[in-house]
């Protein structure tokens, strides 16, 4: 499967854009880090998705460096006025699907490939972090910024915005193919 035919299978999946990865975006960063142990989304060292049991930033290159090309896709919802909390809900339920029905897909032709999503891993409604394995580590997806990547520039450098204007919230994700 080439690069266009996974950009086409993404449009097909319903992503409002999508993109080939520029790989040399993927910069790993502290600081993206520290945005998640300050406590922003409330799920640092409670999920296996999460960082710290990601591991450091180090693993994060060595899981990625074997990697040469990939896609990233988007979802953008429309607020009826600014922190629409139930269309900002909604945006990132449908960015799931999208992207839970997309990897499974790209599984089929590779099925190494290393997907990065949008926020934390949801999969179950309770982590078992620390206690247990994770119920689900193939299912399993971390996170973009779990990950210590800046969203934002990674989104630029790949050819798409980060912001779509007033009003709309995006949910941005990559699939590592090869």
């Amino acid at each position: 499967m080439t690069t266009g035919e996974v950009l086409k299978l993404a449009k097909d999946v319903g992503f409002d854009h999508v993109a080939e990865l520029n790989m040399e975006a993927l910069v790993f960063r502290e600081e993206v880090r520290d945005m998640c142990a300050s406590g922003r989304c409330k799920a640092y060292g409670t999920r296996w998705s999460c960082p710290p049991a990601l591991g450091p930033l180090e693993r994060s290159r060595e899981r990625t460096a074997g990697y040469h090309r990939g896609i990233i896709v988007q979802t953008t919802g429309k607020m009826k006025h600014d922190f629409d909390g139930e269309e900002i809900f909604e945006a990132e339920k449908l960015q799931k699907k999208r992207f839970e029905t997309l990897v499974r897909q790209v599984r089929f032709s590779f099925p190494e490939s290393l997907p990065m999503g949008a926020g934390t891993c949801t999969l179950c409604r309770k982590c078992t972090y620390p206690e247990r394995p994770c119920r689900n580590p193939e299912k399993m997806v971390s996170s973009m910024e779990a990950y210590g990547l800046m969203v934002n520039d990674v989104a630029k450098a790949s050819g798409l915005e980060y912001d779509y204007g007033p009003l709309t919230i995006t949910y941005t994700a990559a699939v590592l193919l090869d």
